[in-house]
């Protein structure tokens, strides 16, 4: 009896882990494992031509785990596959089909169909590049002959004694690098634009990232995207590194954010 009244409980427990909303009137299902690991199913709940793509889950909160963020990844990658999305913050669990629907499918309908009218045919290329370090340093010391020399004159000279004049190098190479970093962003920047609808640039990480941006690009115009960056990287491949990746889930330009 016990048993049977806990099981209840667990059952009741569950609500809809939601992924993202996409435009699909006629209910589906998507061949890619839920997160959580139980087995459960990827399918929608619909309304009207909205959709939400959820999963039945426990009622927790989600750590951002490695595992945990892939599950959700993976989900997107597979329904963008299919569907113009708009993908919902990780860790975003609703109490039930009928909380969704009327709160996210009704409430928010001309939103979220606006917002898909602004996805469609479009798709986010992520693009990071930078500097090959030694090759940088070089040139700082080349274009700023003040800073040579003071490099020069700390030769040989003890960190203790010459404490100030080694702030002074740092912040200077520093201003230096600044300056360059912006010069290439904006080199960087003025190749793509023609072939690019939106950008974002996110905060560089580290002192040899030069930009991180994210392109928000007409999938008729991917490919000549594709060739600008190829191009980019054996022009100046010998002083910058490029990473680019995509498509991806359109996280930098629309994320849905649920408060129930």
């Amino acid at each position: 009896m016990n048993r049977a009244r806990t099981t209840e409980a667990v059952a009741l427990a569950d609500g809809k882990y939601l992924y993202g909303i996409i435009d699909a009137p006629a209910p589906a299902t998507f061949d890619v494992p839920a997160i959580g690991g139980r087995g459960d199913e990827v399918h929608t709940i619909t309304l009207g031509r909205l959709a939400a793509v959820v999963s039945n889950s426990p009622r927790i909160e989600y750590d951002n785990s490695r595992r945990n963020m892939l599950a959700h990844t993976r989900v997107l990658e597979q329904v963008m596959a299919r569907h113009t999305l708009l993908p919902v913050c990780f860790g975003t669990v609703g109490s039930d089909a009928a909380v969704i629907t009327e709160k996210i499918l009704h409430e928010r309908r001309d939103e979220l169909l606006g917002l898909l009218e602004q996805m469609r045919g479009r798709a986010e290329l992520g693009l990071k590049a930078s500097w090959r370090e030694e090759v940088v340093f070089e040139e700082v010391l080349a274009e700023n002959p003040g800073i040579r020399k003071l490099r020069d004159s700390l030769v040989g000279r003890s960190p203790d004694k010459s404490h100030y004049e080694r702030i002074q190098l740092g912040e200077q190479i520093g201003q230096a690098l600044e300056r360059k970093r912006r010069e290439d962003e904006q080199r960087v920047l003025d190749r793509v634009r023609a072939f690019v609808h939106k950008s974002r640039l996110n905060k560089v990480i580290g002192d040899r990232m030069v930009i991180n941006a994210a392109f928000l690009v007409d999938t008729a115009l991917e490919a000549q995207l594709d060739a600008s960056i190829r191009a980019m990287d054996e022009e100046w491949g010998a002083r910058l590194s490029f990473k680019y990746v995509g498509p991806v889930p359109p996280y930098n330009f629309v994320t849905i954010t649920i408060h129930w």
